[in-house]
């Protein structure tokens, strides 16, 4: 299907017609007639509403006639469904109930962690994600806080109970990202691409995720994006590494919305200050753009398009180990562009229809010398390409349950060359979905499916049932379990050299039990996974690699003890072996920890109107490989302790009309060493430390947003 056909469906499937406007507005208070600020209005299974101001009061119009359900939701409070006729003007007092007396009704939440601003419940809001200390508003980075996640800091991509960063996929909308994170060069991590306010949710399943995604042995990811903003706004952000400056309009009949962004970011002014530990011979530099519209095509319908494009540069020379004497140098040009275009609409009788499209494509240009010794250089590139499309089907059954059907079809393009010798091919992807989340009783639910998917260039099918249950206790304890499994095609630097190869698999057994309240949260889980058909490049590419991964998660957040305050302790243990590449025997791999915690504080001062974070992160030692040790001492050695702690400071205030940021992060406050990893010479008697490559970290910046003032967000979230 190309991407023409593709677009082609999409404006097909979009009636943008005038009709007939109805009014409806009212006040919101609590049980004892206080009003209530912030609270979503809306129809049901539609995108007209509205937000209640700080007097209770709202008013928005709609195009839907006759009879419908209007719905009132606030954290804190029971959500309120009430039938009204919009064609009868009447002004109408709602008042919610508090949390504590309602009874609520069971989810699924085995492996999945949730971040929203609209769902009860909810474990991290974007907000938490941008002020958290050391996170650098990087999804990512906040995600490193919660149990699962591994302190990872010297490679690429989200480590999740025993899984590489490959085994973590990223969606966008339904959609998959296929680099979701800036290309960087060895020892050096690669920063997410997006910004936690781009996502009105964001849900991270380390394990046990829904049928709707596959090609992920471990972990997803899913980002969902922001429909209509409530207002215009604009922004502007000036700091010590860079420039940003954003626009978010709104139309007059609040049924369509565009928003354009860019920024410019180059380290190489920061890095003569504060010495890196790798001299610094090109940048590091990027600049990068995104754009996006919204489109109300109708009452139920929204038509949305994200897409955003790269370029870096950045290149470090290293005092060479294997020739001593001489000097390595890596450089790395990379462009990245993305882009996503996504349909909802409602098709009666409670069927739902979904409709996605989206186009990446990236390039790496990686040159690597070794400066005086009169070796040939190496050049190394590397350009992907994805076309995905994506229909799906839902129909909700009674108030709760639903069914979910769909297809989803990827064109990838894989091209990469090693000096002179080229290695490229092509795969179609196919795969096809059936699930349903089937409340039995408003106190037991259960998630029942199904993938297949087949790949053109394995070319064979697989098929991965999947199952989820869960039970409440009582209005705010739950009990859940998972099943499922789980397929995912080897790495595409090992398909390049053999075609042969099969799919990866792993199964996933989950056991979680949860308490939610509006200030508590209290979580803990344990999760065994069997790896089968992992890949091994010796004696020759094969997949007769296996492994497991087991362990014990525990979470808990306290927003009301400490007065202005919000915390979280997270803790895992995990037991992890594996027999995988060149790995002569099962053993615990060099990105996986023993022990991981974190510690994360944040404490909100009125008088002065500033936020003020703590994060402390551990880890316990991870294996190395030391050349000079018999086979049976294999990964035998482990690193130091991780230990890091970050202060951030946000002052919210006004110059002028503009709603103010002033922030000051300081990241590994104390200066500890940190050492990830060795590097060892060809002979085995020299090595290297894979450290940080600027111990600490200082940022200033300052950020304006005309049009939203975000400091009753920093109030509501405490």
């Amino acid at each position: 299907m190309t991407k023409i056909a593709l677009g082609t469906i999409l404006l097909a499937c979009c009636p943008l017609f005038l009709l007939a406007q109805f009014t409806i507005s009212g006040i919101v208070s609590n049980a004892k007639k206080h009003p209530l600020s912030g609270v979503n209005i809306s129809i049901k299974d539609s995108y007209d509403g509205a937000t209640t101001k700080a007097d209770g009061s709202f008013t928005f119009t709609t195009s839907v006639s006759g009879d419908v359900i209007l719905t009132a939701g606030l954290m804190g409070y029971q959500t309120l469904e009430m039938q009204i006729n919009t064609n009868a003007a009447q002004q109408l007092n709602i008042v919610l109930k508090n949390a504590v007396n309602a009874l609520r009704v069971v989810t699924i939440s085995a492996g999945s962690f949730e971040a929203s601003d609209d769902k009860k419940g909810t474990v991290l809001k974007p907000l938490d994600i941008a002020t958290t200390a050391g996170a650098g508003a990087d999804i990512v980075n906040a995600i490193k806080t919660l149990p699962g996640a591994q302190q990872t800091n010297d490679r690429e991509g989200l480590f999740v109970r025993g899984g590489t960063g490959y085994e973590t996929q990223t969606l966008i909308d339904g959609m998959l990202v296929r680099n979701p994170f800036f290309s960087s060069l060895p020892d050096v991590p690669g920063r997410g691409r997006f910004s936690p306010f781009l996502f009105k949710g964001t849900t991270f399943s380390s394990g046990g995720y829904s049928a709707q995604y596959g090609q992920g042995l471990s972990s997803a990811l899913i980002l969902e994006s922001t429909d209509l903003p409530q207002r215009s706004s604009s922004s502007v952000g000036l700091s010590v590494i860079g420039a940003s400056g954003g626009l978010e309009q709104l139309s007059k009949n609040k049924k369509s919305s565009y928003g354009i962004e860019a920024d410019y970011t180059n380290l190489a002014p920061y890095f003569k200050v504060l010495k890196p530990k790798q001299t610094v011979s090109l940048g590091p530099e990027i600049i990068g753009t995104s754009a996006n519209f919204r489109i109300k095509t109708s009452s139920t319908g929204m038509l949305k398009f994200y897409g955003y494009a790269n370029w870096s540069k950045m290149g470090f020379d290293n005092n060479s180990i294997e020739y001593p004497g001489y000097t390595e140098s890596f450089k790395l040009y990379n462009n990245n562009v993305y882009t996503n275009l996504t349909y909802k609409e409602s098709l009666g009788n409670n069927w739902h229809l979904y409709i996605g499209a989206s186009f990446s494509a990236n390039n790496d240009d990686i040159r690597a010398d070794t400066i005086s010794k009169n070796l040939i250089p190496t050049t190394i590139k590397v350009h992907s390409e994805l076309s995905q499309g994506r229909l799906m089907f839902y129909k909700n059954i009674g108030r709760f349950s639903v069914i979910r059907m769909g297809t989803e079809y990827q064109n990838a393009v894989e091209r990469s060359a090693f000096n002179t010798y080229n290695a490229n091919y092509t795969d179609n992807y196919n795969a096809g979905f059936l699930e349903g989340d089937i409340y039995f009783t408003p106190f037991l639910v259960g998630r029942i499916g199904g993938r297949t998917e087949h790949s053109s260039i394995i070319d064979k099918w697989n098929v991965a049932p999947r199952v989820s249950l869960a039970y409440k206790l009582n209005n705010f304890s739950q009990f859940s379990v998972a099943y499922g499994d789980y397929y995912q095609k080897p790495e595409p630097q090992y398909i390049r050299y053999d075609r042969g190869l099969d799919y990866m698999k792993a199964t996933h057994y989950i056991v979680s039990y949860q308490r939610v309240a509006s200030d508590y949260t209290f979580r803990t889980e344990l999760f065994y996974k069997k790896y089968t058909d992992l890949v091994k490049t010796v004696p020759s590419y094969n997949n007769n690699g296996s492994g497991y991964a087991q362990g014990i998660e525990l979470f808990w957040r306290d927003r009301k003890t400490i007065r202005n305050a919000d915390y979280w302790i997270s803790y895992s243990f995990l037991d992890t072996k594996r027999d995988y590449l060149n790995y002569p025997f099962r053993v615990q791999p060099d990105f996986a920890a023993k022990h991981t915690a974190s510690l994360v504080y944040k404490h909100f001062v009125e008088k002065i109107k500033t936020n003020l974070g703590v994060t402390y992160s551990f880890a316990s030692g991870r294996p190395y490989y030391n050349p000079n040790l018999p086979v049976d001492k294999f990964m035998s050695e482990k690193t130091m302790t991780y230990n890091a702690l970050s202060l951030s400071g946000s002052y919210l205030t006004s110059i002028r009309k503009a709603f103010t940021i002033l922030v000051v992060s300081v990241s590994n406050a104390m200066g500890n060493k940190q050492v990830f990893g060795y590097h060892y010479s060809t002979d085995g008697l020299r090595r290297s430390e894979i450290v940080p490559n600027v111990g600490r970290f200082i940022y200033l910046g300052m950020f304006m947003n005309f049009g939203i003032d975000r400091r009753q967000d920093v109030i509501n979230n405490l």
